[in-house]
């Protein structure tokens, strides 16, 4: 898993979030934030709320008596595949170097960009992070 606060720092870049079954998010307070929950049906339902907002329903007593959280408090803590995804087709390669993963992101005029992380899935973050906001 990213580190939760690369997941905010996607989230304030821009990176959209549409909920779906084994997507995991945690509850952005200091209380919650160590927290790791998952979507799934038997446990935690996303759904729509009378006003509209779209919220996360916990089912059953696992979670403390959490009844539901509004999407805008959550913080999605996106998967290796999803951060792939996202970058789409500014996504040019991954390779490992020795003992760190390498990808390689296109930023138009500028060229290709490298990330270097120790896991896949922060290396893919940091050149989805360079993706959204131009740099």
């Amino acid at each position: 898993m990213i580190d939760i606060d690369i997941a905010r720092r996607l989230k304030h870049a821009g990176l959209r979030w549409e909920p779906t079954n084994g997507d995991v998010f945690t509850i952005d307070n200091e209380q919650l934030r160590d927290e790791a929950f998952m979507l799934s049906s038997m446990v935690i339902e996303p759904m729509i709320a009378r006003n509209g907002n779209r919220l996360f329903r916990f089912n059953g007593t696992t979670e403390w008596a959490l009844d539901s959280v509004e999407q805008h408090e959550a913080l999605w803590i996106p998967r290796e595949d999803q951060l792939r995804e996202a970058l789409g087709e500014a996504f040019l390669a991954l390779h490992r170097d020795a003992d760190v993963f390498v990808v390689s992101v296109g930023t138009g005029a500028d060229g290709p960009r490298e990330v270097r992380a120790p896991r896949v899935e922060d290396a893919y973050a940091g050149a989805l992070l360079i993706h959204l906001t131009g740099g």
